[in-house]
């Protein structure tokens, strides 16, 4: 995973904003800093997991958007990373589709 946010990969994602979902979200879990973040700024995540879900990885690498097709193929884990209410954060879903955590990166 990078930390890298030089481009955002949805204009060169073919399954950005895919009508249907790409991958299953599973358990959804937010940290309770995230939660406070989101809270405090009145900011909703909901919009971000959808993105995420239909394959608008945000802005993560090239490389990072490619390990997440092949995921999303293959039954790997998935990346994604949004600025949400002046605040950088990531959600990642596990490659068994089972559970999906939103959380800062320096909570990772």
């Amino acid at each position: 995973m990078s930390n890298n946010n030089d481009q955002s990969t949805s204009a060169n994602n073919p399954f950005a904003g895919f009508p249907v979902p790409l991958i299953e979200l599973g358990r959804v879990v937010v940290t309770r800093a995230v939660l406070e973040h989101l809270e405090r700024e009145a900011a909703d995540i909901y919009p971000y997991l959808r993105r995420h879900e239909h394959g608008d990885w945000g802005d993560v690498t090239p490389k990072d958007a490619e390990a997440n097709l092949l995921g999303a193929i293959h039954g790997g884990r998935t990346f994604s990373a949004y600025e949400v209410a002046g605040k950088r954060v990531w959600i990642i879903t596990e490659g068994d589709q089972s559970s999906t955590c939103v959380l800062f990166p320096s909570e990772y």
